[in-house]
């Protein structure tokens, strides 16, 4: 019997975690099968573009992993019992439960509403491709022109209102974050940023707590802050099913792991990505972010390899090393951290660090979009038949 691997999701982490496998394992050794809601693989880190109207690359996964041998499941995970090694998906076959020998968890996160009042009911986000699309065509109806307010102060806060204001110009920006934006960067690339806003003429609403969102704008303090479309972007957040499942998770419902991305309740457990609870070389959890997508894919991957063959895993250090944040297609900020994530004094900024950020967003999709470049003739075997009690290999 093959030793079946199961990926649940298909983004950077996941994508790229499946095919890595299968370049290295022999497909009549090991059966891998990738669990997605979607048919297409999704650049995440370029919804905002996706919402701001932008066109972007069609990558079915059908043609992503052509020749590979994987498996390609279209359906939602509902479900995981980790003690039975089952899965439970639904999607256009109906209700199903798919068993595992390895399960590889990346399923990534989702907008975080901490609570707030009305943001399911009334707020936009771009956590996914179908709520970035949903964006899109709530803009197009308004016809160009009307307020829209982005509520956060991240990352993805800051490339959502630049890129808006970028590609229509015709609406009125308002950001509104609980803190100072950009207070974490350096005092260079904070310069940068306050003078990309005012050229794009988007409103910054600093310590503005939002109480909750109406169909009409946001309140904050008794305040209200009128906007056609509210755009929530305060911070990301994994799904429950870790938690309901029983695996060990912190309390940010991260699926708790060791130094090999291995679930510390259950050793047949992998996680990579958003879902992974892994402490980074200087002792704090990782963020979510795609920074931490390849770092933890790659020591997962190097452990699964491990556990099957016998052979030595390479040491990956999970490290972050600066925000790349767009700010609409000519401009970008590069910020450099220290070991203790701390911004560095120097920053790269204006076109050349848009056009580093390009090519690494060209990069790491393209990657992820052809596993089987450089795919080796000879793949590793498996050393042993593998214990399926503990998932290592049998003495």
């Amino acid at each position: 019997m093959k030793h079946r691997i199961l990926v649940l999701g298909a983004g950077y982490a996941g994508a790229f975690s499946a095919g890595y496998l299968a370049r290295q394992l022999r497909s009549d050794e090991v059966e891998i099968t990738v669990v997605n809601a979607e048919a297409d693989f999704v650049e995440r880190l370029r919804n905002h573009q996706l919402a701001a109207g932008q066109e972007l690359p069609h990558r079915p996964l059908s043609k992503v992993f052509a020749g590979t041998g994987i498996r390609i499941r279209l359906a939602r995970v509902t479900g995981v019992d980790p003690d039975r090694r089952i899965v439970h998906v639904e999607g256009d076959q109906g209700s199903d439960r798919l068993q595992y020998d390895t399960l590889l968890y990346a399923l990534g996160s989702t907008v975080a509403d901490h609570g707030v009042p009305g943001v399911n009911e009334h707020a936009f986000h771009v956590a996914g491709r179908p709520a970035a699309l949903r964006l899109r065509r709530r803009l197009d109806e308004l016809g160009g022109h009307g307020k829209v307010v982005v509520v956060g102060g991240n990352l993805t806060a800051i490339e959502t209102a630049t890129e808006l204001a970028e590609s229509r110009p015709g609406f009125q920006i308002t950001l509104a974050t609980s803190g100072e934006l950009g207070g974490w960067l350096g005092s260079k690339a904070r310069r940068h940023l306050l003078r990309a806003f005012d050229r794009f003429g988007i409103a910054i609403r600093e310590h503005t707590t939002v109480d909750r969102v109406e169909a009409a704008g946001v309140v904050s303090g008794g305040t209200d802050i009128a906007s056609d479309a509210t755009v929530w972007t305060a911070g990301f957040a994994v799904h429950p099913i870790a938690a309901a499942s029983g695996l060990a998770v912190a309390a940010t419902g991260q699926i708790a792991v060791d130094r090999q991305m291995r679930s510390l309740s259950h050793p047949d457990v992998f996680v990579a990505g958003d879902c992974a609870y892994a402490i980074a070389e200087n002792g704090r959890p990782l963020p979510m972010s795609c920074a931490s997508a390849g770092p933890t894919s790659k020591r997962a991957i190097a452990a699964i390899i491990e556990d099957l063959t016998g052979r030595k895993a390479p040491i990956v250090k999970l490290s972050y090393i600066g925000n790349h944040i767009s700010l609409g297609r000519d401009d970008a900020i590069f910020q450099l951290v220290d070991g203790d994530a701390r911004s560095r004094t120097g920053a790269l900024l204006g076109r050349k660090a848009a056009r580093v950020k390009g090519a690494v967003l060209k990069g790491a999709a393209w990657g992820a979009a052809h596993p089987t470049f450089g795919m080796p003739t000879r793949k590793y075997r498996l050393a042993a038949e593998v214990d399926r009690a503990t998932n290592t290999l049998a003495a």
